[in-house]
């Protein structure tokens, strides 16, 4: 049965239960429609508590010692069975130094990742430590001063460039961990809603590019009405109305990667959108505008609104903890380790070995333990694993 099959309808109500026994109640039937659509299923996700603006004081405290840890969900995902464990390539004889720097709300993941790393090579000694915040380390990732900066977000396209300027090459982003579900300021899944009026159910990835870009790189024109991508009825000649958020945003970014960007093109955004700077009033906007359409986190989705189901024709797939979890949702965050990696040339070989480790059964074991992030999937796993290079002359995996 496809996503869409069971999960066809993804509603919010305000909650009359907790949220987490919400998600254990998730996939209720709807009674009423039972009889004439027995595989019509509503999935009920309480609009998430209201979030203030993280203040200069939590930033200070967050660069200094970490952000604080959430309190974990309920369930928790299963670890793919399918990932490989991890074979030492060296025993204990490796020896070296490593450098590292992290956002402020993954400390305590890489600390974990340092110490059982370190129990298998304990000859590499391992630098780690304040400040944590992500654009510092991209900083010092690319003067050489660290060897990787873990980063809660995809890369600014400025500092991007700025490391070509600087080396030649782009700097290599390997995905490590998914981010969380719906966790505020822990890298939650993003999520397209409209007005719980709207009649819009799911839409495809080209059909939000017709909806939120001038490039177009997903082909077609752009969609100025409901009835330019698919709504019938009187719906069809209502205006759509987008709230977005204005560039640079680690949203903003994440959504013109997954959606308007295609064929290795960067795409752009329709000049004659709604901009926000920041996500705390997006979901206010939609929920107050029957013609309206937006993007925020999952724990931005503070009021009742619908969200829709996306993908490509035919797989549809909603925004549910399960297809979160096993990153088949299209919009499901990834957090990365960024490094200094001439292409076509061999890793440091303790750096490599540390990737390896974090891309193993243990490694994302690690991150299932803290149950903050999700662990990847294998084929994530592999394809990260890909990234990483040669291996050091001499060594037979």
């Amino acid at each position: 049965m496809s996503a869409m099959k069971k999960f066809p309808r993804l509603r919010q109500r305000r909650p009359c239960v907790s949220f987490f026994a919400g998600m254990l109640a998730c996939a209720l039937i709807n009674s009423a429609q039972a009889s004439t659509h027995p595989t019509q299923i509503e999935l009920l996700l309480p609009p998430a508590p209201k979030h203030a603006i993280q203040t200069p004081e939590q930033d200070a405290a967050g660069e200094k010692s970490g952000r604080p840890l959430p309190a974990p969900e309920i369930l928790q995902p299963t670890l793919d069975p399918t990932l490989p464990a991890f074979n030492p390539h060296y025993g204990h004889t490796l020896k070296g130094s490593l450098s590292m720097a992290s956002s402020d709300v993954l400390p305590g993941l890489v600390g974990a990742w340092i110490a059982s790393f370190k129990k298998l090579y304990p000859h590499v000694h391992v630098n780690f430590g304040p400040p944590y915040e992500g654009t510092h380390a991209e900083a010092e990732m690319n003067h050489g001063k660290i060897d990787i900066a873990f980063v809660s977000r995809e890369l600014k396209p400025t500092d991007i460039a700025t490391f070509v300027t600087d080396h030649g090459y782009p700097p290599l982003s390997v995905p490590v961990s998914g981010g969380s579900y719906r966790h505020f300021g822990f890298l939650d899944a993003v999520s397209f809603f409209v007005n719980q009026a709207n009649p819009v159910e799911h839409l495809s990835l080209a059909q939000l590019d017709q909806i939120l870009s001038s490039s177009h790189l997903r082909g077609g024109s752009t969609a100025k009405t409901w009835g330019d991508v698919g709504v019938t009825g009187d719906w069809a000649s209502h205006p759509i109305h987008v709230y977005a958020i204005k560039p640079w945003n680690g949203f903003e970014e994440f959504v013109r990667q997954r959606v308007l960007d295609a064929d290795g093109q960067r795409g752009h955004w329709r000049k004659d959108l709604h901009f926000d700077h920041l996500v705390f009033p997006v979901a206010d906007r939609v929920a107050a505008d029957p013609d309206g359409i937006g993007y925020a986190g999952l724990a931005f989705v503070d009021v009742p609104v619908k969200l829709i189901s996306i993908g490509t024709e035919g797989q549809f797939v909603a925004p549910a903890y399960s297809n979160v979890a096993d990153a088949s949702y299209p919009l499901s965050r990834l957090i990365y380790a960024n490094v200094n990696r001439k292409p076509g040339s061999a890793m440091n070989p303790a750096l490599q070995e540390f990737l390896r480790f974090v891309l193993s059964q243990q490694g994302q074991q690690i991150v299932r333990n803290e149950a903050i992030f999700l662990p990847l999937r294998e084929f994530q796993c592999k394809a990260a694993r890909s990234l990483l290079g040669p291996t050091s002359p001499g060594v037979h995996p």
